[in-house]
């Protein structure tokens, strides 16, 4: 999607943090913009932020109950006639470990961090599709996403999620001239977890010390409006990954390269299955390259 002027924007998580860089960006460029959150402060303060601009429409919504945001769909239709771009970026931390016996929280975070972002795509990419103007839906997953996190299990595991459904998306909405981008943010200053002015809460030992570092490296975290900066250009280009956070790349090489290395080449492969995968790739790469609606 090229041309952003005129256009609408549905953001969930939009009243703060990555959702509130995005939203003020898109609106810079000229597009009218749907804030949809579930925080009745941070919709407060982002009302404040962007007070006297008649191109906003804000909305309380839970993005895990389907009905909910099924309205608030309806409400930005009614408000604004169309809607081209989806951002589903509302998103919570926590949620308990892998071994963890709980289920209540576990489910709320995967409700919220996987099931907001299904929930939005099933219910608002129709409504994109049916307009026929192209658009572009941005989902955001983490670099929790692509590489392992500790102590994170729910948010890790609904994250590595995200990225397999935008993926699947992409294909999806290629031959209707629909963009999709999966973003990974790294650090930044969101409303998701809060930092203290120093580390004299933090607990002892080992647990302590990945605490410690992980709030120094949230202190000099990227801006909100400069990821929405990055995101308004890989809009623009149709790129699906949007990689902001370099210090992850050198880990990222390295943990592809273990996947390569496992792979078990001594075993035969019948001429019936490369034939397949062969056909299969093909038809990824040709799904993946399709140009969009401008």
């Amino acid at each position: 999607m090229r041309n952003f002027a005129g256009k609408v924007a549905f953001v969930t998580g939009g009243a703060s943090g990555i959702g509130l860089g995005m939203a003020r960006n898109f609106l810079a460029e000229g597009m009218k913009v749907v804030i949809a959150d579930y925080n009745e402060d941070h919709l407060d303060q982002a009302r404040e932020i962007l007070r006297g601009n008649n191109a906003t429409h804000l909305i309380r919504v839970d993005v895990a109950d389907r009905e909910n945001l099924r309205a608030a769909a309806q409400e930005a239709l009614d408000v604004f006639g169309k809607i081209h771009l989806l951002a589903n970026n509302a998103g919570v931390g926590g949620g308990g470990n892998a071994d963890d016996p709980d289920f209540e929280e576990w489910d709320r975070s995967i409700g919220i961090n996987l099931g907001g972002v299904v929930n939005g795509t099933k219910i608002i990419v129709p409504i994109i599709k049916a307009q026929g103007e192209g658009g572009h839906v941005v989902n955001t997953s983490s670099m929790a996403g692509v590489v392992p996190l500790p102590g994170m299990g729910a948010y890790s595991a609904g994250k590595y999620a995200v990225r397999g459904f935008t993926q699947a998306l992409r294909l999806d909405l290629a031959p209707h001239g629909i963009g999709v981008s999966c973003l990974y943010p790294g650090a930044v200053k969101t409303a998701l977890m809060a930092i203290p002015e120093d580390d004299a809460s933090a607990p002892p030992g080992e647990e302590g010390d990945f605490i410690r570092n992980l709030w120094a490296a949230m202190r000099v975290a990227v801006d909100p409006m400069d990821m929405g900066r990055l995101v308004v250009d890989a809009i623009r280009e149709n790129r699906f990954h949007i990689l902001t956070h370099a210090e992850f790349l050198e880990e990222v090489q390295e943990r592809h390269r273990t996947i390569e290395d496992a792979f078990l080449t001594e075993l035969p492969v019948p001429a019936a299955r490369a034939a397949f995968e062969r056909f299969r790739r093909e038809t990824v790469d040709r799904l993946f390259a399709m140009p969009v609606i401008d």
